[in-house]
C-alpha cells in the first residue's frame, strides 16, 4: 500500500483554502506547475479525481473532500507528536468571539481540538451577535472574532461569501394579499436588512412580526408559524426548511463571513495557533456546505 506524503497533503490543503493552484504555490513556496504535479500524483495514488473546476475556482470532488478531512487530521497528529517529543508548549490565554450560528455546529469541535493540542493554554469563548463581537474586538476585549458583516475592515485575515436563504416551516405558503411576516433580530442585522431590502425592491410589503435576541428564539417563532427569516444554511434546524425564491420571495444576496484579529494580540503564538485551526475548520466546513 502506498504512503501519503505529508508535504503533498499540505499542498492539497493550501489549494483548497486558497481556491487555486496559483494560491497554493505561493503558500507552500513551489511553482504552480510543481503544485499541479503533486496533486496529479496524489490523484493517481488514490485512483480518484480530487478537484473539479467551478468558474475560476477549484472545487473538491467527493473523494477529495474525504481525503481533505483525513489530511487535516494527519497533519494535526504530526504536529501534536512533534510538540510532545520536543516539549514545546503553548501558554497564555486567547479570547474568541463567534455568532450563535456556529455555537452548536463546528465550534465546539475546534475548541476541543485546541484544548487537546495545547493543554497549558486557555481559551474563553464569547457567543454574541456580529456587531457586538466587532465592538468588543475594537475595545480590545477579544483576540479573534468570526462574524457576518457587510463592511470592509483592514483587520480581516480570512473571508468567504455565503448564500443567504429564506427559512420557514415546511410547506410554507404566503397569500398574495398578505404582507410577509418576518422573524428577525433587532437592527443592526445584515440578514434583516437584506430581507427587507429584497422585498422592498420587489414591491412586496412586509412586517417584522417577531423580534428575538437569540437564534433559538428565531427558530421557535418560525416553527410556531409566526413568520419566516433569513440566515445562511449554516445551522438550520432539521424541522425547518429552506424556501426557494419565487414570485412571493425574491432572490437574496450573499453575505460575507470573516475572521478578524485584534492587532494588539495577533502576533502571540497562542492566538496564531487558534487562528490556524479556525481558518482550517472554516474552509473545511464551507467545502462540506458548512
Amino acid at each position: 500500500m502506498s504512503t501519503l506524503d505529508l508535504n503533498v497533503l499540505r499542498t492539497l490543503i493550501a489549494a483548497v483554502e486558497t481556491g487555486s493552484f496559483a494560491g497554493a504555490a505561493k503558500r507552500v513556496g513551489r511553482s504552480e506547475s510543481a503544485v499541479s504535479l503533486q496533486v496529479q500524483r496524489l490523484e493517481e495514488m488514490v485512483g480518484q479525481p480530487l478537484f473539479r473546476r467551478s468558474g475560476r475556482r477549484m472545487v473538491l470532488t467527493e473523494p477529495g473532500t474525504t481525503l481533505l478531512d483525513h489530511a487535516y487530521r494527519m497533519l494535526e497528529l504530526n504536529d501534536e507528536a512533534l510538540r510532545a517529543v520536543s516539549g514545546a508548549t503553548l501558554h497564555g490565554a486567547v479570547r474568541l468571539g463567534v455568532p450563535q450560528d456556529f455555537a452548536e455546529t463546528w465550534l465546539p469541535i475546534v475548541i476541543a481540538r485546541f484544548a487537546r493540542s495545547h493543554p497549558a493554554a486557555s481559551i474563553t469563548t464569547v457567543v454574541d451577535r456580529s456587531p457586538a463581537l466587532l465592538a468588543r474586538l475594537d475595545r480590545g476585549e477579544l483576540d479573534l472574532v468570526v462574524v457576518f458583516s457587510g463592511e470592509e475592515r483592514s483587520d480581516a485575515i480570512w473571508s468567504a461569501q455565503l448564500p443567504m436563504v429564506w427559512i420557514g416551516p415546511g410547506g410554507y405558503r404566503r397569500r398574495a394579499s398578505e404582507p410577509v411576516h418576518l422573524v428577525a433580530f433587532d437592527p443592526p442585522c445584515v440578514f434583516r436588512a437584506a430581507a427587507t431590502s429584497a422585498l422592498e425592491q420587489r414591491g412586496i410589503s412586509c412586517v417584522v412580526a417577531f423580534i428575538s435576541p437569540s437564534l433559538a428564539g428565531l427558530w421557535s417563532a418560525i416553527d410556531a408559524g409566526l413568520g419566516i427569516s433569513v440566515r445562511t444554511p449554516a445551522s438550520i434546524p432539521s424541522h425547518l426548511a429552506v424556501l426557494r425564491p419565487s414570485a412571493e420571495l425574491p432572490e437574496l444576496p450573499q453575505v460575507k463571513l470573516s475572521l478578524h484579529a485584534n492587532t494588539r494580540s495577533a502576533e502571540t503564538q497562542t492566538v496564531q495557533q487558534l487562528q490556524v485551526m479556525l481558518t482550517e475548520s472554516l474552509s473545511r466546513s464551507l467545502d462540506s456546505g458548512i
